[in-house]
């Protein structure tokens, strides 16, 4: 393809998972807003994510999960055995109105990714990196796995080697349990430490395919680009994948309210730029990412980054008046945003030290990849 392609669709517009749950925040549709805002989505580069019907689904999860799933949607009610078996209806994973047709586009957005690389390219699906699902139950938020899906999707459609590369606050533990021990599979997360789901220590090597660094609270922009010069370039240039899968989770930036770390969104940024052209096929997915300011200014440019479209100083009036319309109720975050929240999308940088556990930890890393 000539250009990066954008997937989005308008049912995360104003789906929800409640009104006290993290996921209460508009993401999506901020960035589809803002990014148009900008003039930076026309209509060839967009596409509509199609929703993924069950068999499609069923290449990695399990047909009596999908039908419970289905079947809690069209009753807006879990039974015990589905809060038990299945962790549908827990205060993690509610019951909300699209509780299947929400991740099922998110999922199909995935698979249709997989497919549109065939030939190589850029494709940008940020409803996309739901990375705790697992094929049986829903986790942290994640009903199904698209950034599985996705790579199987690769998969078929000639990519053997993916590089995974996640810099969500959280750990990827159901990409972990999808992918491992598969030779032809790299996965390399940045995390923090300690923090939910409480996986992937530096010793996991999720049997040989995962290069796991749990990261300490307060990561700041040098500490990452250290990270993404000593550990994230060199695993997947050495990798020479013929996929590069990226999960751009908003949630590692200071103003995040369920992590800990201070990165501004330029480190997320430069990952994104740095991983261009490291294999033919380049797909990036959303994921975390909690403060609806933060989430929407981030990931409009990573849109941009991929596109090599220039930050403006200073958002025109029609993008401005995106970011006025939100809101978080229920954080504290949100009583008295920073005027800069409404008239910026760059972050001002966020440097410092680069502490001795983070060097000493990637060099155990890098030990792995000799």
């Amino acid at each position: 393809m000539d250009s990066p392609r954008f997937i989005g669709a308008e049912i995360f517009r104003h789906s929800s998972y409640g009104r006290w749950h993290p996921l209460r925040v508009p993401r999506v549709s901020t960035v589809m807003d803002l990014s148009r805002a900008l003039g930076w989505l026309p209509r060839e580069q967009f596409i509509t994510a199609p929703r993924a019907r069950q068999k499609a689904l069923e290449v990695w999860h399990t047909p009596e999960y999908l039908q419970a799933l289905q079947r809690v949607e069209a009753t807006q009610q879990a039974t015990p055995e589905d809060t038990r078996r299945h962790d549908i209806g827990s205060v993690t994973n509610p019951v909300y109105p699209e509780i299947f047709r929400r991740p099922a586009t998110a999922a199909g957005g995935s698979l249709l990714a997989g497919e549109l690389l065939r030939n190589g390219g850029i494709i940008y699906n940020p409803p996309g990196g739901t990375h705790h699902g697992m094929p049986d139950r829903a986790n942290g938020f994640c009903y199904l796995n698209d950034p599985v899906l996705a790579m199987i999707s690769l998969r078929r459609n000639g990519a053997q080697r993916i590089a995974y590369v996640d810099i969500d606050a959280h750990h990827c533990d159901g990409v972990a349990a999808g992918f491992h021990g598969d030779p032809d599979c790299l996965m390399i997360s940045v995390h923090e430490e300690r923090l939910w789901p409480r996986t992937g220590p530096l010793e996991d090597d999720a049997g040989g395919s995962a290069l796991n660094l749990p990261v300490p609270r307060g990561l700041n922009d040098s500490e990452m680009a250290f990270i993404r010069y000593e550990l994230i370039l060199p695993g997947v240039a050495a990798f020479r994948p013929d996929a590069v899968v990226l999960l751009c989770g908003a949630d590692g930036v200071e103003e995040d309210p369920l992590a800990h770390l201070s990165l501004s969104n330029n480190a997320h940024w430069e990952v994104v730029a740095a991983l261009m052209g490291m294999a033919p096929r380049f797909l990036v997915l959303g994921g975390g990412g909690y403060n609806p300011w933060s989430v929407g200014r981030l990931w409009s440019g990573v849109w941009a980054t991929l596109n090599g479209h220039e930050v403006p100083d200073r958002l025109p009036r029609e993008a401005e008046e995106v970011l006025r319309g939100l809101s978080f109720e229920g954080n504290r975050r949100g009583k008295n945003p920073p005027e800069h929240w409404f008239t910026t999308l760059r972050d001002s940088p966020r440097e410092g030290p680069v502490r001795q556990e983070i060097r000493d930890r990637v060099a155990v890393l890098r030990q792995r990849l000799h």
